[in-house]
């Protein structure tokens, strides 16, 4: 099987958040798996990408918050 790697220029778009963004979630922890190939350059696996902005997709915001308290939580 081969596994499909995103850059990341093509994940920002993809996701619409900023390349800058997306090193402070490799800084914080709070963005998806991610993989180093070179110096510089990171790629993100395609599918823990995706499964990354499913877990935070929510259908309202009250959801999104019960979310955030149960993870506070524990």
């Amino acid at each position: 099987m081969l596994t499909r790697y995103l850059s990341e220029a093509d994940f920002a778009e993809r996701f619409s958040v900023s390349r800058r963004t997306l090193q402070r979630y490799r800084v914080t922890g709070d963005g998806p798996p991610w993989t180093r190939i070179g110096p510089r350059r990171i790629v993100y696996p395609l599918k823990a990408a995706e499964e990354w902005a499913s877990a935070r997709t929510f259908p309202h915001r009250a959801a999104e918050l019960a979310n955030r308290a149960v993870s506070a939580a524990t």
